[in-house]
């Protein structure tokens, strides 16, 4: 990785807190020297052009990139996402956190990450499709199902996983499921993985319930964000009896302290697109909802969010990192000295989507498809196996939860960077 391409990504502070964590890390386990670079910085960082032809005839320029951090545990695996403010610092940083997420739950993978400079609202149905087929038809010689496999993320979903996948297949001549995860059923998806991301961040919260001696029917969330991973797993919640009182998208939020009807939330935002306006609910701003008094809450939007400035005023029990990089490194040191927060951290509460993306890849090389049940089982029960591995990191070195996740993860790339080698 060149010194230009290293300080690129240091203009962007997401890479720069993702940075600092790995720092801390690395420091707490004594990675040795000759180790940290080579674990911690991007193997490849690709930025393409994308023309595409507009409805009205015109062409349009947009950026996109691909940030691949780790192939040493194998393909390197990560969402795209379509979004205005998306920078290659930012795509570099969520890379990173791919790889000690994979690595945490215990996945063949290395992390990472891409986006396109677009806000996909803006674009027709006809212009999204190009757009997605013109990043596939630019990364399809730095892509293959054993060597990189994306994923939705922000502002993309089933249907663009499915325009990318036709695009791959066409270039190799003959369908290639396993190229991308996340696509629809009739195309190689896999059953649970639209919700897997939302159900595992209810699930792990409930267990943090239980181990406070704090049942669903007397606790209360507040969900931050809601797209895939927000509405999921505000509906998970519901379904585990977890009173919903407060939920926001990019126009604000919604709140009412009896409770909101997450279903009828749903449909609404699929007739009217926003959640501004919510019947029963009155409405309050995101700023506000971080910092409503519940039980848990659940950040499922963008990195961030939780500051400096508002750490001190959190009033939840449970904060469940829905979204990647939610709480800043200042913010986690406000937490953690405050010490009435049970912090989930994102490596671990939103792993619930990387783990069945590995099960719908491990179905398309099989060409061999488990019904829900079975899918939901073996997600619980490796979300299970990784949260026992933290806590018991926790205890043994007295870290904090995000440090004994982190560690665990960047330990375990790092061994298998030792292992391999340098190639000549």
């Amino acid at each position: 990785m060149s010194k230009v391409i290293i300080s690129t990504l240091y203009d962007s502070d997401v890479f720069k807190m993702a940075c600092r964590q790995f720092d801390k890390a690395a420091d707490a386990i004594n990675l040795p020297e000759n180790l940290r670079d080579r674990t911690k910085y991007p193997k490849r960082c690709l930025a393409v052009a994308l023309p595409i032809r507009r409805d009205d005839g015109s062409i349009s320029v947009f950026e996109g990139y691909r940030v691949q951090h780790n192939l040493s545990t194998g393909p390197s695996k990560g969402g795209i996402r379509y979004h205005q403010n998306v920078t290659i610092g930012e795509v570099a940083a969520l890379a990173m956190w791919m790889s000690w997420k994979c690595s945490l739950v215990g996945l063949p993978y290395g992390g990472a990450k891409g986006g396109v400079v677009v806000d996909p609202r803006e674009l027709s149905d006809g212009e999204l499709e190009r757009l997605s087929r013109r990043y596939m038809q630019e990364m399809v010689n730095f892509l293959g199902p054993h060597v990189d496999v994306p994923a939705p993320d922000v502002g993309t979903n089933e249907r663009v996983m499915a325009w990318m996948m036709d695009t791959y297949s066409n270039h190799v001549g003959h369908i290639e499921p396993s190229i991308v995860t996340g696509k629809p059923i009739s195309v190689g998806g896999s059953q649970g993985r639209r919700e897997a991301t939302g159900a595992g961040v209810a699930y792990l919260a409930t267990r943090y319930l239980e181990d406070l001696g704090l049942s669903p029917a007397s606790s209360t969330v507040a969900v931050q964000g809601f797209g895939n991973v927000g509405s999921e797993a505000a509906l998970a919640f519901e379904n585990y009896g977890v009173k919903v009182i407060a939920l926001s998208d990019y126009t604000g939020g919604v709140y009412n302290p009896n409770g909101i009807n997450v279903r009828k939330a749903v449909a609404y935002v699929r007739s009217q697109k926003v959640l501004r306006d919510l019947p029963d609910a009155e409405p309050i701003t995101n700023e506000q909802l971080l910092e409503l008094p519940c039980t848990v809450l659940a950040p499922c939007a963008l990195e961030r969010v939780i500051t400096e400035a508002n750490a001190s005023k959190l009033r939840c029990r449970v904060l469940a990192e829905g979204a990647n990089g939610p709480t800043t490194n200042s913010a986690d040191r406000i937490i953690d000295e405050r010490g009435d927060i049970e912090l989930i951290p994102d490596v671990l509460c939103n792993s619930g989507g990387v783990v069945v993306s590995y099960f719908e890849w491990i179905q398309n090389l099989q060409n061999y498809y488990w019904d829900r049940d079975e899918v939901m089982k073996k997600l619980y029960a490796i979300l299970d196996k990784a949260r026992e591995s933290v806590e018991y990191q926790k205890r043994k070195l007295k870290f904090s939860r995000r440090l004994a996740a982190l560690t665990l993860g960047i330990q375990r790339v790092a061994d298998a960077k030792a292992a391999r080698g340098l190639f000549p």
